[in-house]
């Protein structure tokens, strides 16, 4: 019987789920949380690893000889080394697909806050704002409607094109940029540095990748307009965050509003937790009750396929 050992299960079931279905492919032990320095004491003697941010770098790989598998709990891929995988012979697959629909919706939940800041006018009507006020209506902030803006999609992928077509709903004219244009898209594709120039709204749905790493830098901060929006929903480290902080403090764009942050938790009090028009929420876009229970049950296929010895969603290194 296979053993299975999840590094870091609680974010994914902290009690909510059935990990039932998994634990009778083999031999589970469900770890809450692992470190990384003991990833490869943990995960000794196994033949199958399941993560979602713990990494599992070179030396985790090496580091354990009767490693045959390993399941992202996720779409990205980039906590694993999928060099030193291949040349271990691990495979690895990941759960594409599981939270388009959750990472798509808190994004417009996000840009909906930006524009109509609707927490902060509810606590100020909590806190008596509006019983004090001498009339029927009052507004914090200039309130912005979504209907004729330009929404700028990076990475046109499921998740991207999902928020297109959210965003064509809302009115909004929609282009787009990705590594692989396709012909007949829905949506234009246009060069990333005039996709920043000329959108109301900047949507980040790309991979991390060396090359996307930074990508959201001062120069191009500093090309948005003035009254336009940043959303992150991918991965932290895509945005300059200290260009990011400077540019909503000097009000080069109008706000921006983060699911993501380059390190995770943060370390202390974020510089952009004290930034302008700022709005950051703990990582929560992948985290509804239908992704997650989406996400365990293509997992659960994942490691059946595996052991059948016809993996599936089979993952190369670039």
């Amino acid at each position: 019987m296979p053993k299975i050992v999840i590094l870091d299960g609680h974010p994914l079931n902290p009690g909510d789920l059935d990990w039932g279905p998994l634990a009778a492919l083999g031999e589970l032990s469900v770890l809450a949380r692992t470190a990384p320095a003991d990833v490869v004491a943990r995960a000794g003697g196994a033949d199958v690893v399941l993560t979602n941010k713990v990494r599992l770098g070179r030396e985790e790989i090496f580091g354990l000889p009767e490693l045959r598998f390993i399941s992202v709990l996720a779409t990205g891929t980039d906590i694993v080394d999928l060099r030193a995988a291949t040349e271990r012979r691990v495979v690895v697959s990941n759960v594409p697909g599981y939270s388009t629909a959750s990472v798509a919706q808190l994004t417009f939940a996000l840009l909906l806050e930006l524009t109509h800041q609707v927490g902060r006018h509810s606590e100020d009507v909590r806190r008596g704002g509006w019983a004090r006020s001498l009339d029927f209506s009052y507004t914090l902030a200039p309130l912005r409607e979504l209907e004729g803006l330009t929404l700028g999609v990076v990475g046109y992928g499921a998740i991207g094109r999902s928020v297109a077509e959210i965003g064509t709903a809302f009115g909004m004219r929609v282009i787009a940029n990705t590594r692989s244009p396709r012909a007949g898209a829905a949506h234009p594709h246009v060069p990333l540095d005039e996709l920043f120039q000329k959108s109301d709204v900047v949507t980040l749905h790309c991979p991390l990748t060396p090359q996307t790493e930074g990508m959201v830098s001062e120069e191009r901060l500093a090309s948005m307009k003035a009254d336009a929006f940043l959303l992150n929903t991918a991965r932290g480290p895509l945005i300059d965050e200290r260009a990011l902080e400077t540019a909503l403090r000097e009000g080069c764009i109008a706000g921006a509003a983060l699911d993501v942050l380059a390190v995770e938790p943060p370390e202390g009090t974020h510089p952009l937790a004290g930034a302008p028009n700022c709005v950051i929420t703990p990582h929560v876009a992948w985290a509804s009750v239908a992704a997650r229970k989406r996400l365990i049950r293509m997992t659960v296929g994942n490691v059946r396929a595996f052991l059948a010895g016809a993996p599936v969603n089979v993952c190369l290194p670039p």
